[in-house]
């Protein structure tokens, strides 16, 4: 898939018309194309106590990156993995509720499973970025990076464990990768591995190699407001502009040897 700068010009502006997004944020995107900050010049990447470490955010701990598998020079921004609130509880409302915030033609993802149907607009997904959620029982995120143009959900559990996904405050390129298409860098609070979704997996941490799993293509799409109204009127919406309190500790896990067995993206070539 090819994407012109031109189009993502255009889409950008078509953004800020609408006010789906602050200009602050469409600025620090529509810069990127030319201007990005490089995060290795600004001394996001240093050396202390024999580890390797990149920026976390303010008061906040250093992700170790001792076996990072991707290009320092390649790395850009390093605003801190809290910068964007991804959302650990969402909440949200029918679509009669949501039904006066929204024009047809504004875009979602959706999941579907069994009986329930979660829509995420892209407007809220491009301040969160990431929706840890459940459908049907199954724990997935949305995620949405407005610099690729790209959204999907994926599952949460690897083995018997339920992960968490955020904004790691940094975005990556390949020029192999997507047309060297600068794209986000996640990452999990579990083990904060750094993962990369442009290549569908962890890139350092305890869990590189394992692999990024999408929800199943039947059970989500990229649609419009119009289409959740008509296809799914019992869906639930959520509730746009929600925040949260951003957790100041969170549960580790020390052993995810089986995890890496089960999930490691092995390379055939």
């Amino acid at each position: 898939m090819k994407f012109e700068f031109s189009l993502l010009q255009n889409n950008f502006k078509a953004l800020l018309m609408k006010k789906i997004v602050p200009f602050s944020l469409l600025l620090v995107c529509f810069i990127g194309f030319s201007q990005r900050p490089s995060a290795l010049n600004n001394g996001k990447f240093f050396e202390e106590n024999g580890n390797m470490l990149l920026y976390g955010g303010k008061n906040l701990e250093p992700f170790i990156i001792n076996n990072l598998e991707l290009k320092p020079e390649q790395f850009h921004y390093g605003i801190g993995k809290e910068a964007f609130p991804a959302l650990l509880e969402p909440t949200f409302q029918s679509v009669s509720e949501a039904n006066s915030t929204w024009k047809n033609e504004d875009r979602f993802l959706v999941a579907h499973k069994g009986n329930e149907v979660k829509a995420y607009s892209v407007k809220d997904l491009t301040k969160h970025e990431v929706i840890n959620d459940y459908i049907d029982g199954e724990p997935i995120f949305a995620a949405y990076c407005v610099l690729a143009d790209l959204g999907a959900v994926y599952k949460r559990t690897y083995a018997d464990k339920i992960f968490t996904f955020a904004l790691s405050g940094y975005t990556y390129f390949d020029p192999e990768v997507w047309n060297g298409l600068d794209g986000f860098v996640l990452w999990d609070r579990e083990t904060e591995s750094l993962w990369w979704p442009l290549i569908d997996k962890a890139v350092s941490g305890k869990l590189k190699e394992v692999k990024l799993q999408l929800l199943d293509e039947t059970n989500w799409e990229d649609t419009t407001w119009a289409a959740v109204k008509a296809k799914y009127p019992n869906a639930q919406v959520l509730i746009s502009g929600q925040d949260f309190k951003r957790p100041e500790s969170w549960k580790k896990y020390e052993d995810v040897t089986e995890i890496v067995k089960k999930y490691a993206k092995v390379d055939k070539n």
